[in-house]
């Protein structure tokens, strides 16, 4: 065979037919390469053509357009009163009468392990508050919260729930996420997942946070973690401008604004075809749209104003110390009114963090919360709304039925306790007037029907008409669940 003969037969062996490219394109580079670019085709499609979806099925197309529920919810909408700093049960809801008969006695020894802080430990110390019990169930409420006592009928109290850390940071994470550890959606952002929003001027997740101070974990109480962003809750403030640049610097046409968004929307969109795979860029893209829309919602929503001058003075707006939390309370109320699913309510960074002078602190923190608390019950109530809106109270942890001293201070307060915390629960499908599990003698640890913050998040998810283990994202091969890999329950006992 000649040279240019062996050249041609050389080149032919080496020349790529339409057989022999799908015979050798599944590996390699060839592999990569095809399957980016079918990657990006089929998403096109699928962004153009409605895919159904069962109800358990993996998310496909992440906003915020309502989703079925997996059954019939009791619920519609969750308000989460949550108190920073890990609230004392000994001292609001679950009296017992073995702190008195031992006061001054040594404990140190028993309950050593769990101390955060073993070199401050004194000895068993009585609650400073007298309690007594109200309404027709008889519930033991402290003297500090006299509002709040009038609305008993209407609340189960969970006396047995428990976590796994007693420092705040990997407590609240645990609270707010399932885990001890950053970075995890958090509750609101799972709901909104599940179920997207009724509203579609305003947010799925509002956070309402105290203008005097954030959480101690800061905006990670509230972001969306693994999750689309579009799933982060949204702060709005409780005065002046909700949402800070909301309303336009100057006044146009309806008509030029309304042709200005949809050039924006177009461009947008073109924008993201080209840049799949981004949820950073789409929930952006989807926050600028929603703040368009909320300019008038938003204000409305916020404006507490519009409500009467009884409605004002139940809420305790506009006086000392009840009007910050108090129109918060007043807000969350307007927000649900108006198909907001999940609404988040902070108070003042560590607002039941009394390590010293728990007697003054706890007095300071309840004489803020207490009216404006039991008025969103009863307004709710008035209102037709409470049997769909599920109200939960509670913080990270609870506290020792032992005094904590030194600290540079004379007074005395209580260290953090992970065994035993009293929360509760009210409206959307929750029995009124009723006290579930127990603690110990002491008050130290839950010891009767004990409920897991797993459980208390099932419980959560289930009257709002998600299933706990169907509700789920899709991430590094694993089905990621609010209650993780935890068997938890729903606490049935304290439904409907």
């Amino acid at each position: 065979m000649t040279s240019p003969e062996r050249n041609e037969a050389s080149l032919s062996s080496r020349r790529v037919t339409r057989r022999s490219f799908f015979e050798s394109v599944s590996g390699g580079i060839y592999g990569a390469a095809l399957a980016s670019l079918l990657k990006s085709d089929l998403a096109a499609v699928e962004s153009t053509v409605a895919q159904p979806e069962s109800l358990t099925a993996p998310r496909r197309i992440h906003d915020m357009r309502p989703r079925p529920p997996h059954f019939e919810p009791a619920a519609k909408s969750v308000i989460q009163l949550f108190m920073n700093g890990g609230p004392s049960q000994m001292d609001l809801f679950d009296p017992k009468i073995e702190l008195e008969k031992n006061h001054g006695k040594a404990h140190f020894e028993k309950i050593a392990s769990e101390l955060e802080s073993p070199t401050q430990a004194g000895t068993i110390m009585k609650s400073h508050f007298k309690f007594a019990r109200h309404g027709e169930c008889g519930a033991d409420v402290s003297e500090l919260m006299p509002h709040f006592a009038k609305v008993v009928d209407d609340v189960a109290f969970i006396r047995s729930m428990y976590t796994t850390n007693l420092t705040h940071e990997p407590a609240l994470f645990k609270i707010h996420t399932g885990q001890m550890i950053s970075g995890l959606p958090v509750m609101g952002s799972w709901i909104t997942y599940g179920l997207g929003s009724v509203n579609q001027n305003l947010p799925g997740y509002v956070v309402l946070e105290d203008p005097l101070g954030l959480p101690v974990n800061h905006e990670m109480a509230w972001k969306s973690g693994y999750l689309p962003p579009v799933y982060q809750g949204t702060r709005f403030r409780s005065t002046g401008s909700p949402v800070l640049n909301l309303a336009p610097e100057f006044e146009e046409p309806e008509e030029v604004t309304k042709l200005e968004r949809q050039l924006i929307g177009a461009l947008d969109r073109r924008h993201r075809a080209q840049r799949f795979g981004q949820p950073q860029l789409a929930a952006r893209i989807a926050s600028y749209e929603l703040a368009a829309r909320m300019q008038m919602a938003a204000s409305d929503a916020l404006d507490v104003s519009q409500e009467t001058e009884q409605t004002r003075e139940l809420y305790g707006v506009g006086k000392k110390p009840t009007d910050s939390y108090g129109r918060r309370c007043l807000i969350a109320r307007r927000l649900v009114e108006r198909g907001v699913r999940f609404v988040q309510l902070f108070i003042d960074f560590q607002i039941w963090d009394h390590h010293s002078n728990i007697e003054n602190g706890l007095r300071s923190a309840c004489a803020r919360t207490d009216q404006p608390i039991a008025a969103l019950i009863t307004d709710l109530k008035r209102r037709g709304l409470l049997d769909e809106t599920l109200i939960v109270w509670g913080g990270e942890f609870g506290r020792l039925p032992i005094a904590q001293v030194g600290g540079g201070t004379r007074t005395v307060g209580r260290d953090h306790n992970k065994n035993a915390m009293a929360t509760w629960m009210a409206g959307g499908g929750v029995k009124g007037g009723i006290t579930y599990g127990a603690t110990d003698e002491l008050g130290f640890a839950a010891v009767e029907n004990k409920v897991a913050v797993q459980d208390w998040h099932a419980t959560i998810l289930h009257q709002i008409g998600l299933d706990h283990h169907d509700l789920y994202y899709e991430r590094n091969g694993l089905k990621d669940r609010l209650t993780g890999t935890f068997e938890a329950r729903v606490v049935k006992e304290i439904l409907v």
